[in-house]
Parts: C-alpha cells; structure tokens; sequence
C-alpha cells in the first residue's frame, strides 16, 4: 500500500447521489482477481459510448478532471453489493481520496484496507465542493482535515485509528501482523 500523509489535488465532481458498486465498476468487469487494469473500466458506462470509445461528454474523461486524485461524489456514495473491486478500479484510476457526505461502510472498510481514504464531510461543506468543479483541496490525514485552497476553510473528518496507522505508514494489516513476528515468536517461546 502507498504511504497517504498528505496529498494536494484537484477535484472531479460526480454529484449524482446513490452511486453504487455496479456504477463503479460494472459487474462484467468482475471475472479477474488481478487489480491491473480495473482503473480503465471504473464508470465504464458512463465514461465511454455503444462503441467503446471514450465519451468526450463525460466529465470524468475531461482535463483536468481526468487527472484529480480526489473525487467528490454525491450522497450516499459506494451503495449497493460489496466489492472490492471497486475501491481498486477507483485507485486505478488515479484517486486516492473520495469525499462525500456519506459514503457506504463496507466500501469505506475495503477502501481504507487497499489505500483509497474516504472522507466524509458535513453538507455545507460538501455543497462547496460540489458547486466548484476542479477547485484545489489538501488532504491531511495525520491532522484529519481537509481544506480549500482558495479560501483556506477546513473540516475535521473522521477515521478507525488502525486504519490511520496503516495508510500513515503505507501498510496493510497483513504488513502490520509481520512487523509483530518477534513479538509473537517471544510469547510464542514463553508460553510452551
């Protein structure tokens, strides 16, 4: 997992509330257990046409939205059945943070599991964002804050202090587990 200290970016909005799992990465997508390539089909129907090619109406595939590594995404984000692919596809993509006013919880727990942080913020700040398309945001997750470049306002937001520690560290819990191996051998050496 890469290391998430802080990161400066620019937004892509998706302000449609209620985007699911299947909007994210379609299911017929599902049959690989590779994460390589999942970031080309991430919104497959929205971001390409009848034909396979890439849609120039969907903002996604615009400049310099198609470069943001923070997506704002409408309401309720991430519903619907679990898959972790989705957070994959999403990283893929080149995101690293998603920001909503409400996000699903078992794509919140894959998401902090495979690097993708999800931030939840309050609705005033949410609007902001959603009526300012590219603007310029800073994400802090050792201060849990993240902030508008162009008027410096800022929000706390909420995170599982475990899932902090790894992403703070660029670890996964199985990396977590191996930096105890000597602890555990000890105990395992005491405990006979």
């Amino acid at each position: 997992m890469e290391v998430f200290q802080r990161i400066s970016s620019h937004t892509a909005v998706l302000e449609q509330a209620n985007i699911d799992t299947d909007q994210i990465i379609p299911a017929r997508f599902l049959k690989i257990t590779d994460k390589q390539g999942l970031g080309e089909n991430a919104f497959y129907d929205w971001r390409y046409d009848e034909k396979g090619e890439l849609n120039p109406d969907c903002r996604l595939n615009q400049a310099p939205f198609n470069t943001a590594q923070v997506l704002v995404a409408g309401d309720n984000f991430a519903c619907g059945s679990s898959r972790e692919h989705a957070p994959w596809a999403l990283l893929g993509m080149g995101f690293r943070a998603v920001v909503s006013t409400r996000i699903a919880d078992i794509f919140s727990n894959n998401a902090l599991k495979n690097g993708l942080l999800p931030v939840v913020v309050p609705a005033a700040f949410h609007a902001k964002l959603i009526a300012a398309p590219g603007t310029s945001v800073s994400i802090d997750l050792e201060s849990q804050t993240i902030t508008l470049a162009e008027d410096g306002e800022s929000v706390g937001f909420s995170i599982d202090s475990f899932a902090r520690y790894c992403m703070l560290h660029g670890i996964d819990h199985l990396d977590f587990l191996l930096q105890q191996e000597a602890a555990i051998q000890a105990y395992e050496e005491t405990a006979v």
